[in-house]
């Protein structure tokens, strides 16, 4: 027995070490790597809005509609993967704190284009500097001035009406009405004054006559004497050009004066807060403004109503009020980035150039269709005529 035991063990460990030899001589298979998906590069967009100063309750909507813009894309896998990042200032309704703002996002954040400022003073305080830096600048802004003359705006753009094709819309109104004198009232800013200029190269073409022009600053609180003026011009109707809360001062001057005329307001009433400043002297007020205040009333057939309607039940759940003409250029200038980023723009003269470009977009303030001539891109199509009736916005029957 021991014998076999001597035998066998040296057996064994030479049939061990034979096999330790033959595993050597094997490939082992590479260890299996999973690939991790690197994220994608961060796409950041500037915006500058007036959420403080007498444009607050402009630029609040403008604020919380990009805010809500921002969460949407990202919650549905960002931009072709790429998440974005909409880095926010506020200008204060100041052009100096809008500058500021600018060189911030430009300077120092490296953004290739902004939305916004929500004024036209503010826009055209910054217009220069955009220009100089080669940066797109989308405006929220009204007055033409800001894209015109077009070859000094090669890098601007805005979504808001001009100012001058709402007068051609409001000069149509009083001649189908018979209005040959109207009184004009409007705010001290680049707004208010680029509404005067608009209509004094309109009216007389029009055989309308403006017997009165008045001015009143932002900050005012009474305009009585101005108005005292205008009544004793005894025009046919009063146009007022200015935006809330000042817009709704005006109105209840208007009404407390007893002044029974028609009253038509700008666009830049398009908000709840004219309301609810105004009061019961904002009844029967008109004013020409985007169809996003009359969503309801729209027919099927309206090639925006979609659009607004879905922007605008978003809008209604997310805040708990309902979103306001301003929000609606907010969510143009927003979108119309977010387009051209989807192309895969990048560089600031890929994104100015395909905005340029851009045709057929259904936003919410109208049709655009943008051109080296027009960097506004709306027609008349893009304005309602809205009636203010027992506190709400209604269709008004022209």
């Amino acid at each position: 027995m021991k014998k076999k035991l001597f035998w066998l063990i040296p057996m064994v460990i030479l049939l061990a070490f034979a096999l330790v030899i033959s595993g050597c001589g094997q490939k082992s298979s590479p260890p299996v790597v999973e690939k991790v998906e690197q994220p994608k590069e961060t796409l950041r967009i500037g915006a500058i809005y007036s959420i403080t100063g007498p444009g607050a309750s402009l630029g609040i909507p403008e604020r919380d509609t990009v805010v809500m813009l921002e969460e949407q894309i990202n919650a549905a896998g960002g931009i072709n993967g790429h998440p974005i990042e909409v880095i926010i200032y506020d200008d204060e309704t100041d052009g100096t704190k809008g500058m500021l703002a600018a060189k911030k996002l430009v300077e120092e954040h490296k953004v290739n284009v902004v939305i916004g400022p929500t004024t036209s003073g503010v826009s055209l305080a910054l217009k220069p500097y955009f220009t100089e830096m080669e940066i797109p600048l989308v405006s929220a802004a009204a007055a033409a001035k800001i894209v015109e003359p077009v070859n000094e705006s090669f890098w601007i753009f805005k979504t808001a009406q001009s100012d001058y094709l709402v007068f051609e819309v409001i000069i149509d109104y009083l001649k189908k009405h018979n209005m040959k004198k109207v009184g004009f009232i409007s705010e001290a800013s680049g707004y208010g004054d680029s509404g005067r200029l608009e209509l004094e190269k309109l009216a007389p073409a029009a055989g309308i006559e403006v017997v009165a022009w008045e001015r009143f600053d932002r900050a005012d609180r009474d305009m009585t004497a101005q108005l005292t003026k205008i009544r004793r011009a005894n025009p046919d109707a009063i146009i007022v050009w200015s935006i809330p809360p000042a817009a709704s001062v005006v109105q209840q001057n208007i009404f407390d004066m007893g002044i029974k005329i028609p009253i038509i307001q700008s666009h830049g009433i398009g908000n709840q807060t004219f309301i609810d400043v105004a009061g019961q002297a904002a009844e029967g007020v008109i004013f020409p403004a985007g169809k996003l205040l009359i969503a309801n009333d729209l027919p099927d057939a309206e090639p925006q109503k979609k659009t607004i309607v879905k922007f605008r039940d978003e809008y209604t759940k997310k805040y708990g009020v309902n979103p306001s003409t301003f929000a609606g250029h907010a969510w143009d200038g927003m979108m119309l980035v977010v387009a051209a980023l989807e192309t895969g723009a990048r560089t600031p003269q890929e994104i100015r150039d395909y905005l340029e470009n851009k045709k057929n977009f259904v936003g919410i303030t109208g049709m655009f269709n943008f051109s080296a001539q027009d960097h506004n891109g709306l027609d008349q199509s893009a304005l309602a005529w809205i009636e203010i009736k027992d506190g709400k916005w209604i269709k008004h029957e022209r």
